[in-house]
């Protein structure tokens, strides 16, 4: 089921990078980085495009795909991601200097 989804966010992340790469921008043209646009900020576009509907959907199943994977791995593992690597247990403590005695080490 994991290896699934997996290649379902797989396939998501391509299409939705796809799909925003092919949409023109608002101001396509040279004039609208200088101001000659004429559309406005906020306005109404019309009606939605193919690939804006295809970007909205692809969105919508990476966020679905990436919030059931980060569940799924949260409820199968409760360590730490290094805790299975050789060489990560934490170095032994240096001893205090309050613990060793009052002239252990001193040469008077």
């Amino acid at each position: 089921m994991n290896t699934i989804v997996v290649i379902i966010h797989v396939l998501a992340v391509v299409v939705l990078v796809l799909s925003v790469l092919l949409q023109a921008g608002k101001g396509a043209g040279m004039g609208a980085a200088f101001g000659g646009g004429s559309s406005s900020v906020f306005g109404a576009r019309g009606p939605a495009t193919l690939i804006s509907k295809i970007t909205c959907a692809a969105a919508v199943v990476f966020m679905c795909t990436s919030l059931f994977l980060a569940v799924n791995q949260s409820a199968l593992k409760t360590e730490s991601v290094m805790s299975g690597y050789a060489g990560t247990e934490a170095p032994p403590a240096e001893p205090d200097l309050a613990d060793r005695g009052a002239g252990a080490g001193r040469a008077e």
